[in-house]
Order: structure tokens, then C-alpha cells, then sequence
């Protein structure tokens, strides 16, 4: 496969950590001559992490609300896949949500969010996360839980949007043929419908029933055995 496009959180990290692991899977892939893509719902933030300490020249951050990409020159470029307006109205309700539900958590990343805000569910009672859930519906926002997050959003974002985008705008060359993804949430079920070829890591399994499109190979393994599965 020439590109290897993969979620973050649960699926490169086990349990919720950065191993020994994810540094022979970057390893593997660039013996193979191939590129990886991190496709996550991780802050704006985190992307200019992932590219300036890993060897990868583009991520899709935020659910694919922005696409990062670096030069041979060290410089980061940022494209948001949302308007300016949707950027601030977004910010607007945040803060309505928080003064209506203060018992909403907002993650440790906020700050370095831009195009989608995210929200620590783990971190909270069921009865708050209904409120929360209800607030956003209400509002017409879009959300989606992650493995770790609920993320929430106004405009058209969806990872399956953002790497369509980005394979049209910066890799016109590539065909849906010639790459994979691995995921493990329900934020990855676009790209399990929008690829041929998918694969689930192993912690998939406790959702799987609740998608309706799948991975078409699901790892083995305790937990999260990982991409390297």
C-alpha cells in the first residue's frame, strides 16, 4: 500500500500509551516506501506535534476539520475544511454549553482546538453527559464519540471528508486502491465505508454491532493488540 492512513487513540497508542511499538510500525512503513497519514480527532495542536516529532509530512486533525501538512523546509501549513463564521459560532456555543452545563468537562486540549471542541465523557456522571448530549442536539450541533472524546462541530466534518479532500487537493495520484486504514471507534466508521481496504484493531469489537459500515478485517487480540496486529 503506498499510504497507510490510521486513527491515533487506541489504535497506533496501546493503552493509551506511546510504545516501543509505534516506532517499528513507522519503521515498517517506511521500508515498505510507503507514507502515513494520522487521521485523528486530536487538537490542531497535537498535529504540529506529530509533525515535528515524527516522521510524517501530513495529518488531518480534528475529526477532519483542518489538514496539517509540513515542507522539506520544516515549515507547517494549516488548511481548515470549515468557514470562518462556523469557527466562531462554534466557539459562541461552547461557551453557552459550559455556563448551562458546568458539569461539562472540556478535554486538557481545548485550548489548542479550532475547528471542533471536545469534551472528557470518561470524566463524567451518565445524568451530565444526557445534558450535554441534549444541549448539542438542541443546538443543532454535530458530535460523535471517540474512544476517549465526545467532539462536536458545526459544518461539514467527518475523517472520511478530510482525507477525500486531502487525496483530491495533495496526493491527486493516489487511488482509494492503493491505501488502507486501521481504526477502532465509532468516529471511524466513515472511513470504514469510504476505503476498500480497512482494518479494525481489536478493541473495535465492543462496538462493532452499532456500525453499520465495518472494518473488513478485524485484529485478535487482549484489548488492544494494536496496528501492528
Amino acid at each position: 500500500m503506498k499510504t497507510v492512513f490510521s486513527d491515533f487513540d487506541g489504535t497506533l497508542t496501546n493503552n493509551g500509551h506511546l510504545g516501543a511499538v509505534f516506532f517499528d510500525i513507522l519503521d515498517l512503513i517506511q521500508e515498505n516506501n510507503s507514507e502515513l497519514v494520522i487521521v485523528s480527532g486530536r487538537s490542531l495542536s497535537w498535529g504540529h506535534f506529530f509533525l515535528t516529532h515524527f516522521p510524517v509530512k501530513f495529518v488531518i486533525m480534528e475529526g477532519g476539520g483542518v489538514i496539517l501538512s509540513r515542507n522539506k523546509e520544516g515549515q507547517i501549513r494549516e488548511v481548515n475544511l470549515v468557514t470562518d463564521a462556523e469557527i466562531d459560532k462554534l466557539e459562541e456555543l461552547t461557551q453557552q454549553l459550559v455556563k448551562e452545563v458546568p458539569e461539562c468537562i472540556m478535554s486538557a486540549d481545548s485550548f489548542g482546538r479550532r475547528t471542533d471542541r471536545a469534551i472528557e465523557f470518561g470524566e463524567m456522571k451518565k445524568e451530565d453527559i444526557v445534558k450535554v448530549e441534549s444541549f448539542l442536539a438542541d443546538k443543532n450541533l454535530n458530535f460523535s464519540r471517540s474512544n476517549v472524546h465526545i467532539n462536536f462541530w458545526i459544518g461539514d466534518i467527518s475523517k472520511s471528508n478530510g482525507v477525500e479532500i486531502y487525496m483530491k487537493d495533495f496526493a491527486p495520484h493516489l487511488s482509494k486502491d492503493e491505501c488502507i486504514f486501521y481504526g477502532d471507534a465509532a468516529n471511524d466508521e466513515s472511513m470504514f465505508q469510504y476505503f476498500p481496504n480497512t482494518v479494525g484493531v481489536s478493541n473495535i469489537l465492543s462496538i462493532i454491532d452499532k456500525l453499520e459500515y465495518k472494518p473488513k478485517i478485524i485484529l485478535e487480540g487482549k484489548d488492544n493488540s494494536g496496528a501492528h496486529g
